[in-house]
């Protein structure tokens, strides 16, 4: 693990000495003090941090209204999250990042993996259509993180995706998110179930 953001020292104004706390994202049985202070909205399986000026949205499948991902949004980028069952002692990000790159190129575009926050990231970019009729590129950098039982991935969008200040906030969102996984038995890259926040999510 290299560069990983900082979001993980506080300090002790009784003893100037410098606590060290383990990076996010958390287990919701293991998330360490000062961490458990943050405000979170709670969409089941995922515990989403706030991300400056970011907007929180809720990817709706409209045939079965389930709710399939959790999105950041801005102008500029967006940042996608989901969980998915793991195993116990396992890492399935380095299983299914082959599948990914595959899925990228199949569709058309080219990805590198790339040394980052949280070890391998896949950067990819994609041909899109833009919303005046031209042909552009769409940038994107899918980060997996293995945690017990779960593998929570992170898709950054657009701007995030390349600009590493812009996309510093996100990746501080991406460190303080909570992983709640549940004790059922659940097939091996499930994803793990997402529900609409008790109050709706504001801007």
């Amino acid at each position: 693990m290299t560069d990983a953001p900082d979001v993980s020292d506080a300090e002790s104004s009784e003893t100037s000495e410098t606590i060290e706390v383990p990076i996010g994202p958390y287990d919701i049985d293991a998330i360490p003090v000062p961490m458990d202070q943050i405000e979170r909205v709670d969409l089941g399986s995922i515990l989403v941090a706030p991300v400056p000026n970011c907007e929180l949205r809720l990817q709706v499948d409209e045939r079965t209204q389930e709710v399939q991902a959790v999105l950041l949004t801005t102008d500029e980028g967006a940042l996608e999250l989901r969980a998915f069952a793991a195993p116990r002692d396992g890492d399935l990000w380095t299983e299914i990042r082959p599948q990914l790159a595959a899925d990228i190129t199949a569709r058309g575009g080219q990805s590198e993996e790339v040394e980052g926050p949280w070890g391998i990231h896949i950067v990819g970019q994609m041909p899109v259509v833009m919303p005046d009729g031209t042909e552009g590129v769409q940038a994107s950098r899918i980060v997996g993180i293995n945690g017990p039982r779960w593998m929570l991935r992170a898709t950054l969008i657009g701007r995030p995706a390349v600009d590493g200040d812009y996309a510093g906030p996100w990746l501080q969102g991406i460190a303080a998110s909570v992983v709640r996984r549940g004790a059922h038995a659940l097939p091996v890259g499930e994803a793990l179930p997402l529900v609409m926040p008790a109050q709706p999510p504001s801007a």
